[in-house]
């Protein structure tokens, strides 16, 4: 074995799974120090990974045009890597995995194994299992077969000085600093998932009359409907993030707030990986599997199966990214889900 391995990632997306590669990157860089540590991702994910101090390089999975995929193709085959772990095991990071050369190359499965004679190490995860336990375990499998021992499950990002300068310059960040600081992002990449934004507003409102507590909204990519629906419904005037923000400026924004309320996202994960507690707003999906890692947060979820459906013809009985059941969670539980993180002590960047 080299005394500098060379090892590549593979994990397509999306936001949260790229953060939730933390533990592997960091398992990694503890065994072998010296290690250098590359990933393969798609171009709108890259940013987030510029937070994470234990991978050194990052490489695109390009998009359509035929000279990035050949140049794509030159740097899988002179990169030298020693391991790869594919985690995504589709038909074209199977392939790509097999023409990096890597004398070891692994990849874990829990549906179906895909081109399986191109690894040389391949780990099953039954199905029943694979869904009792968090995505964090299920991406550190592949590594014990390169003799690589799990000694912490630590999702960390570190917000750059640059970014944490930009996003306090924004004409919405008018916080002081000792005025505790709510940060609601209340998008979702499924309408599933989507809590009401007339309740998204009376929280806000309650939050800012009752508590004294100074609340701000912000949005991702294409998301800006849902801020003017919630803003439509609200009496008090939070502060608004309308305008875009990179991933490590998103990353840094919430670095600087006492407790983000969101949904089951991405940017859940990336509060959580920068140190920020989350209340999670959780519907059908499997919360044992997708929960904000660490033990400073808050799950809220309505008793599964549903038993009160909001939407009966439209929900899709057994498909948890079919149905409504987040619209189940009262204003009263968020509210106090909130309450008790605003009474904590604060800690932020």
């Amino acid at each position: 074995m080299p005394a500098a391995p060379h090892f590549l990632v593979i994990r397509r997306r999306y936001l949260g799974d790229i953060v939730l590669l933390g533990p592997v990157f960091r398992n990694l860089r503890q065994h072998w120090p010296q290690a250098r540590i590359t990933a393969l991702v798609e171009e709108r994910f890259a940013g987030i990974l510029t937070l994470n101090p234990d991978v050194d390089r990052t490489i695109i999975l390009p998009a359509g045009d035929p000279r990035r995929w050949l140049k794509l193709l030159a740097t899988l085959r002179g990169g030298r890597f020693t391991h790869v772990f594919d985690l995504d095991n589709t038909d074209k990071t199977a392939l790509l995995t097999r023409l990096t050369g890597a004398p070891f190359r692994a990849t874990v499965w829990h549906e179906q194994a895909r081109l399986r004679s191109l690894y040389t190490a391949v780990i099953h995860d039954p199905p029943a299992r694979h869904e009792q336990r968090h995505i964090i375990d299920y991406y550190l499998l592949p590594l014990g077969a390169a003799g690589v021992p799990i000694v912490t499950r630590e999702v960390r990002l570190v917000p750059r000085p640059a970014d944490l300068a930009a996003v306090r310059n924004l004409p919405a960040f008018d916080f002081r600093p000792s005025t505790p600081r709510l940060l609601v992002h209340p998008g979702s990449r499924s309408p599933y998932r989507l809590w009401p934004a007339e309740r998204f507003a009376r929280v806000i409102d309650r939050v800012q009359a009752d508590l004294g507590v100074r609340v701000a909204l912000v949005s991702g990519p294409g998301e800006k409907a849902i801020l003017d629906d919630i803003r439509r419904h609200l009496q008090t005037a939070p502060a608004v993030f309308d305008s875009p923000l990179s991933l490590p400026q998103l990353a840094a924004l919430m670095s600087l707030f006492d407790v983000v309320l969101c949904h089951d996202s991405g940017p859940m994960h990336v509060a959580g990986a920068v140190g920020t507690p989350v209340v999670a707003l959780f519907g059908s999906q499997n919360a044992t599997l997708w929960r904000p890692a660490g033990d400073r947060h808050t799950l809220l979820q309505p008793p599964l199966p549903c038993q009160h459906c909001t939407a009966p013809a439209e929900c899709v009985p057994g498909d948890s990214y079919r149905n409504y059941c987040i619209r189940n969670l009262s204003e009263e539980q968020v509210l106090a889900a909130l309450r008790d993180h605003l009474a904590r002590p604060t800690v932020r960047a």
